[in-house]
């Protein structure tokens, strides 16, 4: 038997779900329909990745992501 969730550790579990989405189909507007995408990484920022959705039929961009990173206390030197 597992202990019962409190509504506390419920909504943490929930909103840990929800942290990032990614799209699977976006309108694209030379096919001129809803197609399936590409997720393609363009640049790694300090305050998180950016990256494209292009339609996989004809490589047309139809959206971007900007995916935040938590801050790790500070930066790195080599």
């Amino acid at each position: 038997m597992q202990p019962r969730a409190t509504p506390a550790t419920q909504n943490t579990r929930q909103t840990d779900q929800y942290d990032s989405f990614n799209a699977s189909l976006l309108y694209c507007g030379h096919c001129r329909q809803a197609t399936p995408t590409r997720q393609r990484l363009l640049l790694v920022l300090p305050t998180g990745n950016l990256y494209e959705y292009l339609c996989a039929q004809c490589g047309t961009s139809t959206g971007s992501k900007t995916e935040r990173v938590p801050a790790e206390g500070g930066l790195l030197s080599p």
